[in-house]
């Protein structure tokens, strides 16, 4: 049993709990149309100890949303975990991205395919069962027509994230269900990050790094 901070940066939601025993006792979070990370992390994070009354040296682990996402909101939410973890001398836990998104949908059966919006046509995206078992690996791919075919075949596929809205447009089959608004949140990083700590399973806070799944592409300013 702990009690873990929780950070989520990957997309535009800048988002912070405090988690009891796998359960969220605080929550803070901000989904405005830009990134706003800088500015309200540490706000949050402050928020949340201060409303749960909560000295940060009596948490038991730090847990950061690793990836796939934005390279910038991870960039920040990884340091400010790893700031914060050589500063009370707490362990680092790393979070997918993409498994905490899926664990926003509650279903019977099928499959649940977590995605995020990348460049142009692409999404970052993984499939999982209805009881959150891994059915394919994270990559990035373009979005087509007969993607996820042979899935929506088998039944139901639910389809959550920021990228929904791109699949929706193109994917045309009565087995597709698609969630729209959501992204990926610290709130079910509560459960997950406390699975990890029971298990021991940390990261090496000096040579953690995000998975960018993409190298990034820095675009040139127009005029230079």
């Amino acid at each position: 049993m702990a009690l873990v901070l929780n950070i989520e940066t990957a997309t535009t939601n800048c988002s912070v709990s405090l988690s009891k025993d796998g359960e969220t006792l605080v929550l803070k979070e901000d989904n405005s149309a830009g990134y706003s990370h800088a500015e309200l992390l540490h706000v949050f994070i402050k928020e949340v100890f201060e409303i749960a009354q909560i000295d940060p040296k009596e948490i038991d682990a730090i847990a950061v949303s690793k990836g796939p996402g934005s390279y910038t909101g991870l960039r920040i939410g990884v340091s400010t975990a790893k700031g914060l973890c050589y500063a009370l001398e707490k362990p680092l836990i790393s979070i997918s991205t993409l498994e905490s998104l899926a664990r926003q949908v509650k279903c019977e059966d099928g499959a649940i395919i977590p995605m995020l919006d990348a460049r142009r046509m692409e999404v970052y995206s993984a499939i999982f069962s209805s009881n959150f078992e891994s059915l394919r690996a994270i990559k990035a791919e373009v979005i087509t027509a007969e993607s996820y075919s042979n899935i929506l075949k088998e039944g139901k596929v639910y389809f959550i994230g920021s990228g929904v809205e791109k699949t929706k447009a193109i994917i045309n089959h009565s087995n597709a269900e698609f969630i729209e608004g959501k992204l990926p949140s610290a709130n079910e990083m509560a459960y997950l990050s406390e699975l990890k700590y029971k298990k021991s399973d940390i990261e090496d806070v000096a040579y953690f790094e995000p998975y960018y799944l993409k190298d990034f592409v820095a675009i040139k300013a127009k005029g230079n």
